[in-house]
């Protein structure tokens, strides 16, 4: 995909910089960020949407039913994101063939986000100077633009107990299956509050039946608008935690690390009320979302970008139910393109 838009851009002459974040976690993707001069004054916007998509993705088989794009069933579509991409490039080609005035245009396509935003994580930043930026990658119509989106801590819990014969001498053990359930019954999980969500995703641990349970590890994660919150909910799972083990005789590991922070607009900023304008002139509805998934735009506004995050018609994505509204990205590239004139 890279490759394919490198050469898509040198076609057309225009200048781009790619560079190298896949070597950063032993992967071969880069994010490639490509600049549009622009022919009048303008406060610089940049476009932006991912190159990756979920598995499975190989040989994939589109069927298009009217304006409707799908697979076949055995694989995803890709419209996540690859309908980003077209809206982007789409609203580009218009650009390009009118010869239209416009602003400073960036164009920004990044990897690895369906890997918790390894590419962007990894990006060099300075390819990228224009701090607002509007993110082809939302599920739903043209119309949403989500302007806030929740930070999320990643956890990983070790529970150690001790080893013994399950039928023999089983007080002599600990069960670290025990001490998981006691920690997790105490824990609170799901919906939390409006603003805040909390998930076990995996489990493990154990071996055969007559044998005690010396080791249990679970992954889970925390997320929420609100960062103090989002530190008080990890505080909290950790003293759940180390209370059980506590109680049992074991021992926890306990390790969290930020996977990216919150984004957060407010609605009076200027990129949104722009983006709002480009909507009602184009005859669309904005929607304006307060979502609860991550995507690039979070972790970009960790480093002082602002984003908002636009709708493009995909539906069950992330799952090989995927379809694709192709009339809904020809509305968002009209936005977009809109956007690109400026004042």
């Amino acid at each position: 995909m890279a490759d394919w838009i490198e050469d898509y851009l040198a076609k057309r002459g225009i200048s781009f910089q790619s560079d190298h974040a896949g070597e950063a976690y032993s992967g071969n993707g880069r994010n490639i960020v490509a600049f549009i001069p622009g022919t009048k004054k303008g406060i610089p916007l940049g476009f932006a949407a991912h190159m990756d998509q979920i598995e499975p993705c190989r040989n994939v088989k589109a069927i298009q039913e009217g304006d409707i794009i799908r697979t076949d069933g055995t694989t995803t579509l890709g419209g996540d994101d690859k309908s980003g991409i077209t809206a982007i490039l789409e609203a580009v080609e218009d650009l390009l063939e009118t010869n239209a005035e416009h602003r400073d245009i960036y164009l920004v396509f990044t990897s690895s986000e369906e890997i918790s935003m390894m590419g962007t994580k990894h990006m060099d930043l300075d390819m990228l100077p224009c701090k607002d930026l509007v993110i082809a990658d939302a599920t739903g119509d043209t119309g949403v633009i989500a302007y806030k989106a929740p930070g999320m801590e990643a956890i990983r819990v070790v529970f150690h107990g001790k080893k013994a014969h399950a039928g023999i001498e089983p007080e002599k053990g600990i069960n670290a299956i025990k001490v998981a359930a006691e920690a997790i019954s105490n824990m609170h999980i799901g919906r939390i509050d409006p603003e805040t969500t909390s998930n076990i995703g995996r489990i493990e641990g154990g071996s055969a039946t007559n044998i005690v349970t010396d080791e249990v590890e679970f992954t889970a994660e925390i997320r929420s608008h609100s960062m103090e919150k989002l530190a008080a909910e990890v505080a909290h799972m950790e003293k759940c935690c180390q209370d059980a083990a506590k109680a049992y005789g074991a021992s926890c590991e306990f390790t969290h690390e930020p996977a990216y922070p919150t984004l957060s607009l407010d609605l009076d900023c200027d990129l949104v009320k722009e983006t709002v304008k480009a909507m009602e002139a184009e005859e669309i509805r904005p929607d304006l979302q307060v979502i609860g998934g991550g995507s690039d735009a979070n972790v970009l506004a960790g480093h002082g970008y602002r984003s908002v995050i636009l709708g493009l018609g995909m539906r069950n994505v992330h799952t090989v139910e995927e379809s694709l509204d192709i009339n809904e990205v020809w509305k968002a590239a009209r936005v977009m393109r809109r956007m690109m004139d400026g004042e």
